[in-house]
């Protein structure tokens, strides 16, 4: 029998050889990608139902990978055939569907940002403690990359000492029309604030943007590049160069400075050539490209959790951390000096 809307994510998970029943909501780009990936790298989901702001895209994609178009993204939540939502819409979008999967105790996959505020982020943490169960998890997707968990198990072995910093670099070759200033922090270097944490272990105290000379290839008013700088409660610093248009490639660099060693991320697996008198190895210029095996592990893992009782991944606490962290470098680009980032203490359900 059809579990029902309340019940769904406590009992579908119950039954042997159930797939999960995914629906999406958001049929963009990687709205699309997430779909052929549901479809025909996660063994453990199938794509019940989409749903997207723009109908035609909707009834478009439910037409490519064969399940429902749902009138609004509501809709697909509520449906008994969905058992679990991926929220791929617009950012503005994320925190309501969030919670309206929360409202149905269905288990929500999130792509950054979890919200635009952190206010709307603290609502989301409220609702999962109310549901009683961790139910969402947010798209940091560079935490399944083989690279940075090849970093993260060497400064958990202590291979490298004590981390001290780390030195970081966010490059991006075009922005998408109507891309601002604060983008490069809320869509591009949330990566970095993420996973350096992530790397670190630790939470953040502080943070700041350095002004430096701008790049004449940006194609827009938004500033490019700029420095974010971080501090770690135990006094670690992080800087991160971004990039936000008219870089060479797409290139992704982080390299560990611990008191016994560096540890770097490794470039992705390429052929290089010599001819004319030169070496020549070739650099990505699509994000989708760089990091396809982190999305499709990522994915996995989510699924076999879901399928185990509750998500392993990313929390919403994660996706909090990142937003209040945004804004104090927001804040910082305005005043001009460093800003303090202040958190509550972390609620058990997130330990």
């Amino acid at each position: 029998s059809t579990p029902s809307n309340s019940s769904a994510a406590s009992d579908v998970y119950k039954r042997q050889k159930q797939q999960l029943r995914v629906g999406v909501i958001g049929c963009g780009a990687i709205g699309r990608e997430h779909l052929r990936r549901l479809t025909d790298v996660v063994p453990e989901t199938i794509v019940t139902g989409v749903a997207d702001y723009f109908l035609p895209a909707a009834q478009s994609a439910a037409e490519m990978f064969h399940c429902t178009a749902f009138q609004t993204g509501e809709d697909l939540i509520a449906s008994p055939d969905v058992d679990a939502v991926v929220v791929t819409s617009a950012d503005p979008s994320h925190a309501a569907y969030v919670l309206e999967a929360i409202r149905h105790k269905k288990f929500v996959f999130c792509e950054k940002p979890l919200a635009q505020t952190a206010e709307e982020c603290q609502q989301i943490i409220a609702a999962e403690q109310a549901a009683g169960k961790k139910l969402v998890q947010v798209g940091f997707m560079r935490r399944y990359d083989r690279g940075y968990m090849a970093m993260k198990h060497a400064i958990s072995s202590n291979e490298i000492g004590a981390p001290l910093m780390i030195h970081a670099a966010h490059r991006n070759m075009s922005q998408a029309p109507g891309f601002e200033t604060d983008y490069a922090v809320t869509r591009v270097a949330i990566h970095e604030i993420d996973i350096c944490r992530w790397l670190l272990d630790d939470e953040y105290a502080t943070a700041q943007v350095l002004g430096v000379r701008q790049s004449s290839r940006t194609s827009g008013e938004w500033l490019n590049p700029q420095i974010m700088m971080l501090t770690t409660r135990s006094g670690q610093r992080i800087d991160v160069e971004v990039q936000t248009d008219g870089a060479y490639a797409y290139d992704i660099q982080c390299h560990v400075v611990g008191e016994d060693g560096i540890v770097s991320l490794p470039d992705p697996t390429s052929v290089t050539k010599r001819a004319a008198a030169a070496t020549h190895t070739p650099l990505m210029t699509d994000w989708k490209d760089r990091f396809i095996e982190a999305y499709d592990i990522e994915f996995q893992e989510w699924a076999k959790s879901l399928l185990n009782g509750a998500p392993t991944g990313p929390s919403a606490w994660d996706g909090y951390v990142a937003c209040v962290t945004g804004d104090a470098l927001i804040r910082s680009r305005q005043t001009g000096k460093p800003e303090d980032i202040v958190l509550p203490e972390k609620p058990e359900m997130y330990e």
